[in-house]
């Protein structure tokens, strides 16, 4: 546990003043050693575990959205009056307190029982089968289970690992912070109590829409009742000569080849400036390997995060001993070299390659589904054919603040779409209007964005970039499309719950305090 895990406050089992909290608010306490966040919202009280089942974030600093209450580090929600997480990327419930009245005073005692499994819904599918294992399959999988459904899940995985915590692959565990079994989401034995059927290894060849059946790679078939395709993106490769010599990362293969890699080497070169590749050369750097980041571009993000951001982010790298080689690109790689398009060689031991994704289509394309730069698929996240959907990096959605399609491959949205996706197919019919956020880890400091600017018309920084304070807000025709945060994790989380609202009044109020 760490020091921010530890219980602090008030000791709740000898009461607390109702009075002393006012409607909006939160009291930290403990009971019997355990840390227990007291809330009062909409004239109830609700006591519930005081830190967030993700990455054990204080949920204290978090924000309180009607009987919800977020986690101020990777936007992670849960149900104030079930524990139920219904926000990624935490996966696992909150424990709730009872809470006892006596007079004007508030005692927590004990834990309230687990609330249970729901009755199963009617009207459901037979069976359903999810094509992929990564964010949206796994929060489908567990979204169907813990709404109550009964039937057959089958879970069809390229990897050979289960379901795993995929932005640690970049972060943490390529630094070498982060030991290897907290990477998996979930442990294999886990899906076997859920009845989940989880087959890692397992290619999909073909989906037939008519007969509602998938074929393997094997030639068995399996037919469905509704179908999830969950496939992701692969990692580009590079088509230079001596491409096959970059790593790419994308997998807990990928990663762990990366880590092999690295502990012989004192030279790397990480090709493209991406958010993976510029995350692989910080937990290089931190490994004490000699990094130098080659990319196309003039600044490092600057197409996502606009050049303010990309100069920042290049500083930051730079005073930890990142070279950059930029409006660079490989031409070349070697045994021990990588050669630029200026004709310079760089040495290098170990290259990695982060050079951007596509999506997984060619099935969703074959089987006849509509397909345009990602599986397009309506507000209910229900593709072009019957009893079929898609979530995550592979699907192209309606944004609700713009109404344009978008593919955004962002990990928690992935996570939130499988999970919407997985109750729409039990019937329930709700659109997905949640606001996309990911979080970037950079050494000691994390980007968080909320929102999405595909191209805006100004850009406007609060604070201190380089003190790592800041709020960064991208604006089209004068509306916010996305707002950046360094160490503001309270205001990001306002900003979400506003455009989640499309409340533009108290996004501006939020941005100008």
């Amino acid at each position: 546990m760490n020091d921010s895990a530890l219980p602090r406050g008030p000791d709740l089992t000898l009461g607390l003043s109702a009075s002393s909290l006012l409607d909006g608010e939160s009291i930290l306490g403990q009971v019997d050693g355990h840390a227990v966040l007291l809330v009062r919202t909409g004239g109830e009280f609700f006591a519930i575990d005081a830190h967030c089942t993700h990455y054990s974030g204080p949920l204290a600093e978090g924000l309180i959205v009607v009987e919800t209450i977020r986690c101020p580090w990777h936007h992670a929600c849960f149900d104030l009056r079930t524990g139920e997480a219904i926000g990624a990327p935490a996966l696992n419930p909150l424990t709730c307190w009872a809470i006892e009245h006596e007079g004007e005073k508030l005692f927590i005692r004990k834990p309230l029982p687990s609330a249970g499994t729901p009755e199963p819904p009617e009207g459901t599918p037979a069976s359903v089968v999810i094509i992929g294992a990564g964010a949206a399959g796994e929060s489908a999988a567990q979204a169907l289970r813990g709404a109550g459904y009964t039937g057959p899940v089958t879970m069809l995985g390229t990897d050979s690992s289960v379901p795993v915590d995929r932005p640690n692959l970049s972060k943490d565990y390529l630094a070498g912070t982060a030991q290897e079994d907290w990477i998996p989401l979930r442990p294999r034995q886990w899906y076997a109590e859920q009845k989940i059927e989880l087959r890692t290894g397992t290619t999909v060849t073909a989906i037939e829409p008519v007969g509602r059946t998938v074929t393997l790679g094997d030639g068995t078939t399996l037919t469905y009742g509704a179908l999830l395709i969950a496939t992701g993106a692969e990692p580009v490769h590079l088509s230079i000569p001596g491409g096959q010599r970059a790593l790419v990362l994308r997998t807990l293969a990928d990663s762990k080849a990366i880590i092999a890699a690295a502990k012989n080497s004192k030279r790397a070169v990480v090709l493209g400036a991406s958010f993976i590749g510029l995350e692989a050369a910080a937990a290089l750097s931190s490994r004490g390997i000699e990094v130098h980041v080659a990319a196309p571009d003039a600044r490092p993000l600057e197409r996502i995060l606009g050049p303010e951001v990309g100069d920042f982010i290049r500083r930051l790298h730079e005073s930890h001993g990142v070279i950059f080689h930029l409006g660079q690109s490989a031409t070349e790689i070697g045994t021990d070299s990588v050669t630029l398009t200026s004709g310079e060689k760089i040495p290098a031991d170990l290259v990695v390659a982060g050079v951007g994704v596509r999506p997984n289509v060619a099935l969703a394309e074959a089987a006849g589904l509509t397909v345009a730069r990602g599986i397009v698929v309506d507000r209910f996240l229900q593709t072009s054919a019957a009893g079929i959907y898609a979530a995550g990096d592979v699907a192209r959605y309606p944004d609700p603040r713009s109404g344009a399609l978008v593919r955004i491959e962002h990990w928690a949205l992935a996570q939130r779409q499988g999970r919407l996706a997985a109750l729409n197919i039990l019937g329930m019919t709700q659109p997905f209007v949640t606001v996309p956020f990911f979080w970037s880890q950079h050494y000691d400091l994390s980007l968080n964005y909320v929102g999405h600017a595909e191209q805006w018309d100004a850009i406007e920084i609060s604070g201190s970039l380089d003190d790592h304070d800041a709020t960064v807000v991208y604006r089209l025709g004068g509306k916010v499309q996305a707002v950046v945060t360094l160490f503001r994790d309270k205001l990001s989380l306002e900003a979400e719950a506003a455009l989640e609202r499309q409340d533009d009044g108290a996004l501006e109020a939020v941005l100008s305090r």
